[in-house]
């Protein structure tokens, strides 16, 4: 039995649904893959499908996007956290979002057409799969009220308190695209310049 997907299959349930029997774990457990992914190393590009949830074990990633040629972090994911191309994985239509290792990483893969099949016969399996959802649409709507609303200092202050990880382990550069800002503005927003 592989430890490491025990603990980050309990860690990812407890995050979303909490109330999960063991049964239920068992069965997510059950259909989950394996991968271990170097850094720098890229597990989904652009024009690609999703076809599966990442449930990241150890290490970090990142989700990100090209714009007028800049590289724009999406989101962060790092242990026992989940990381999705929605649109692309509930449609089964091409990204325009990639997944990359920001640090040698060891994930797990929740083929989406299994979890499907699961939801019909588990009403737990189906509960899980509605909290991803959820948390992904309330984590896309706090986000881009953040962008919306809060100056540089208050979007680094809300990351700094609800993703002190990121701010640990994330390059700068990937930190500041995220925050939407320069390079030079992190350094400022960190230095209390601004």
């Amino acid at each position: 039995m592989d430890a490491l997907l025990k603990e980050t299959v309990n860690a990812t349930v407890s995050s979303h649904y909490p109330g999960m029997t063991p049964e239920g774990r068992k069965l997510i457990e059950g259909i989950l893959i394996r991968k271990e992914a170097e850094k720098g190393e890229i597990l989904l590009k652009e024009g690609q499908i999703s076809h599966n949830i990442v449930i990241v074990g150890k290490g970090m990633l990142r989700q990100f996007y090209y714009k007028n040629g800049k590289d724009l972090t999406e989101h962060f994911s790092y242990e026992g956290c989940i990381i999705i191309c929605i649109e692309s994985t509930l449609k089964q239509e091409p990204t325009r979002l990639m997944i990359e290792a920001l640090e040698p990483s060891i994930v797990y893969l929740l083929p989406y057409n299994k979890l499907l099949m699961l939801t019909e016969m588990s009403w737990e399996v189906n509960m899980f799969y509605r909290k991803i959802l959820e948390k992904s649409l309330i984590t896309s709507q706090v986000k881009a009220d953040s962008w919306r609303f809060e100056t540089a200092r208050e979007r680094y202050n809300r990351l700094m308190a609800n993703q002190p990880e990121v701010v640990k382990r994330a390059p700068l550069l990937h930190i500041a695209s995220y925050l939407l800002m320069t390079p030079e503005t992190l350094s400022r927003v960190r230095s209390g310049a601004l």
